[in-house]
């Protein structure tokens, strides 16, 4: 894999979008059709349900945005990075893990999602 940060660094981006036409162009660039996104929370399939995971996101945690936590490590066709989700100049209110499969075509095609720090209540 050529340059793993950019599959990641728009998945991000998709995840930042708060416009719901423009969530959805980047949810069409960044997914594969068919692609799957499971984490503790929620196990979905396809642009349509993972568009609405990451509205229902957004809307639990208003004017955050999530970041990258650290470096992205890749191998084949699969990367996996740490996440933050936060305002921009405090400590994140949420940590995560994913490991995402990308495909032939730059698409990432399946999301395993974990979470390492969740607020009480969340």
């Amino acid at each position: 894999m050529s340059d793993t940060n950019e599959p990641v660094e728009r998945y991000l981006a998709a995840w930042n979008e708060t416009r719901p036409d423009a969530r959805q162009a980047l949810v069409a660039e960044v997914f594969a059709e068919d692609a799957t996104y499971t984490d503790p929370v929620v196990a979905v399939r396809g642009r349509d349900g993972l568009d609405a995971t990451i509205a229902a996101v957004q809307g639990q945690f208003e004017g955050l945005r999530f970041s990258l936590g650290g470096p992205v490590d890749a191998h084949h066709d699969i990367a996996r990075f740490t996440w933050h989700l936060g305002a921009a100049s405090a400590d994140p209110l949420v940590v995560g893990f994913d490991v995402v499969v990308i495909g032939d075509d730059g698409r990432i095609s399946q999301v395993l999602g974990f979470l390492d720090r969740v607020p009480a209540g969340a």
